[in-house]
Formats: structure tokens, C-alpha cells, sequence
């Protein structure tokens, strides 16, 4: 069923996995001339195509994974798919951000919201894998009373 708990967190992983589409990472209060990432002075997640492409392919997956409540393994699985694309791009977000080498200098990092929704992907996403597990368990329980 659409309206199960899973759903409600699968709804807020891909809302998370998609804000971080028009979400800074970190801003400085100036542009750096030097940085590739903050010379307009925001970290996006549109400085690295390969995280555009992780974090939007996590949201689908969160997404597509709400309309396959008859089919509960392929749920799971693509949720497991959009937690592991959420992972890699969380761990290649900081990878860029270290190597553009502003971690060190005198310029003033601030971090914004969307340096906390991969975990807020992260957490929405185990709770529904949790709830979609249940769910199965339930299931299989009730076929062998059958």
C-alpha cells in the first residue's frame, strides 16, 4: 500500500536527495579568485557533475522505490541502490572539497543546509529500508500460516 510508513520515508529521502539539487554545500562570505569551487563563492552541487548525477539518481531511486509497494525486494534493492549513491557522493563531496585546498587558508567556510541532507538521505532511507523489511517479514509470516 501507497499510504504505509516506508513511503512517508522514502518521500523525505527523495525530497532530501533533490534539495540538494538547489542546496549550497558551504558558502564563503567572498568569491576565491584561487578556488575552483567557491569562485562564485558557493560549494554546489553543481561545481561537480558527478555529484549532480549521484545525488540526483539517489533522489530517483528514493522516488521510484514509493511506487513499488506490490513488489517489496525491488524496493529494498533500489533503496539500497539510492543509499549507496548517496553515500558515494557524500564521501566524493568531501574528496572535492579537500582537494581544492581552501580547508587550509584564511577564508571563511560556513556550511549550509545542504551539507547535512545526504545524512538526513541517509537516515529517511535506513528507516524506510527497516520499515520495508518489516513489512516482508509480515508477509512471509502470514504465508506460512496460509
Amino acid at each position: 500500500m501507497i499510504q504505509r510508513i516506508q513511503s512517508i520515508y522514502l518521500l523525505l529521502a527523495s525530497l532530501a536527495g533533490f534539495g540538494l539539487l538547489g542546496l549550497p554545500f558551504a558558502k564563503t562570505t567572498a568569491p576565491v579568485s584561487d578556488s575552483a569551487l567557491f569562485a562564485d563563492a558557493t560549494y554546489s552541487v553543481g561545481d561537480n557533475i558527478a555529484l549532480l548525477v549521484l545525488f540526483a539518481v539517489a533522489g530517483a531511486l528514493a522516488l521510484a522505490a514509493i511506487f513499488l509497494f506490490n513488489n517489496r525486494p525491488t524496493q529494498m534493492k533500489l533503496t539500497q541502490l539510492g543509499i549507496v549513491a548517496n553515500v558515494v557522493g557524500l564521501a566524493l563531496t568531501v574528496i572535492v572539497f579537500w582537494q581544492d585546498g581552501q580547508f587550509g587558508s584564511s577564508v571563511d567556510v560556513q556550511d549550509g543546509l545542504g551539507a547535512y541532507l545526504p545524512f538526513g538521505f541517509l537516515l529517511f532511507g535506513i528507516l524506510a529500508l527497516r520499515a520495508i523489511r518489516k513489512d516482508e517479514n509480515l508477509v512471509q509470516s502470514m504465508d506460512r500460516l496460509r
